[in-house]
């Protein structure tokens, strides 16, 4: 949309909710609501004809429905549709209307401006919602780079080109969903390959890590006293040694990994602790109980594409117990690595890198609560090169 069409559509939605006596707009109400002073930038000068025009384009591309009020006088009036195109939730809504109408702005000055339409309980609400607004499969915002002495990344919306004075500051473009390009089927049978190829050496490079490794086995400890006994499934576990450690200190566990190398090689070195080829996006329940108590995607979504994330989040959360923790493991960064060679063998693998606001946004849709995330830097004696992201998050009780 250009910037007219988003000037006509955010003063739509905006008095939709401020004024709704008067609303849906005649055209001379919609023309003083696009070329009013306050809650504007830019302030603008549209005359009746312009407005006119643009809302025949809107309604020619099923934006806009114009409607004939037959109270009175028999008087044409315009209603926007960009919300239900759209399927934006109230917040959703409240945020993209201002949007609209102030472009680029930071959290706190959108809670500031949307206290008539939408009543955010605080900053952290507000991202939120941004969040989530970025994380659908075709995002709606996006963050900014601060500019020099800005505290706060600045968002803007999705729906129009970028305005030269913003365009520079924005994060370059990575594309996370290159490693599918070939289709999704190639994709998981060069993951598949590699890791069937790789997995005696992967295991005895990674069969002690934990060792080293006081943050990660904090955080496998407290999912093991939030399951008290109760089942938890790795899923992509690998060579099985986070399945085993979680067994080691009570859990019931179950690792899962569609590599049958990598399964294998987990029973031989752990031959009590039950491991199970599977896929993750098709995780069932367990056969003991409604639910898992917590579901451990350990470095098992890096080779997905972004555009992949929610289905696959979602389907690790339905097996969740009321209650039940998704725990994931990922590399944070703006890249896509690819690599030839892995653990000494010729190998055709992609590492997506993914962004913390992105994956947090997805698993607010998913419609998990009380979100915790980590991120740690690499870790030199390791040979780390990337820095690494842990996200919990809880399904309601």
């Amino acid at each position: 949309m250009d910037a007219e069409d988003q000037r006509v559509l955010g003063s739509l939605m905006e008095k939709q909710t401020t004024v709704p006596a008067s609303y849906p707009l005649t055209a001379n109400a919609l023309r003083t609501a696009c070329n009013q002073t306050s809650n504007r930038d830019p302030v603008v000068d549209y005359d009746q004809g312009t407005v006119e025009r643009v809302a025949r384009s809107l309604r020619d591309r099923e934006l806009l429905r114009v409607v004939w009020v037959d109270t009175g006088r028999r008087t044409l009036k315009y209603h926007q549709l960009l919300d239900e195109r759209l399927e934006l939730e109230p917040d959703e809504r409240a945020l993209l209307t201002v949007l609209l109408l102030r472009g680029a702005q930071a959290p706190g000055e959108l809670r500031t401006r949307t206290e008539r339409l939408h009543p955010f309980a605080d900053r952290a609400d507000v991202e939120a919602c941004l969040r989530r607004m970025a994380a659908r499969p075709e995002p709606l915002v996006r963050a900014l780079e601060r500019r020099a002495g800005q505290h706060d990344h600045r968002w803007i919306h999705l729906l129009g080109p970028l305005p030269e004075d913003v365009a520079p500051l924005a994060a370059p473009a990575v594309d996370r969903d290159a490693v599918i390009a070939d289709g999704t089927d190639v994709r998981d049978t060069k993951v598949r390959t590699a890791y069937d190829t790789v997995a005696t050496t992967y295991a005895d490079k990674l069969v002690d890590e934990l060792d080293r490794l006081p943050f990660e086995t904090w955080l496998l400890d407290r999912v093991v006293a939030h399951a008290a006994g109760r089942p938890v499934v790795e899923v992509g576990s690998g060579p099985g040694h986070i399945t085993a450690y979680l067994a080691d200190h009570d859990a019931d566990a179950t690792g899962i990994d569609f590599a049958p190398e990598m399964v294998a090689e987990a029973r031989r070195r752990f031959p009590d602790r039950n491991f199970e080829v599977g896929d993750l996006r098709r995780l069932g329940r367990p056969p003991t109980s409604s639910g898992w108590a917590a579901v451990l995607a350990w470095y098992s979504l890096i080779h997905l594409a972004a555009s992949e994330l929610p289905d696959a989040i979602a389907a690790l959360v339905r097996p969740l117990d009321p209650g039940g923790w998704l725990v994931l493991g990922l590399h944070a960064g703006d890249q896509v690595r690819h690599v030839d060679e892995f653990q000494g063998h010729e190998v055709d693998l992609d590492y997506v890198l993914h962004d913390l606001a992105f994956v947090v946004g997805v698993l607010e849709s998913a419609g998990l609560v009380d979100l915790e995330w980590y991120l740690r830097g690499p870790v030199a004696a390791r040979q780390e090169t990337t820095q690494r992201l842990y996200v919990v998050g809880r399904t309601p009780a």
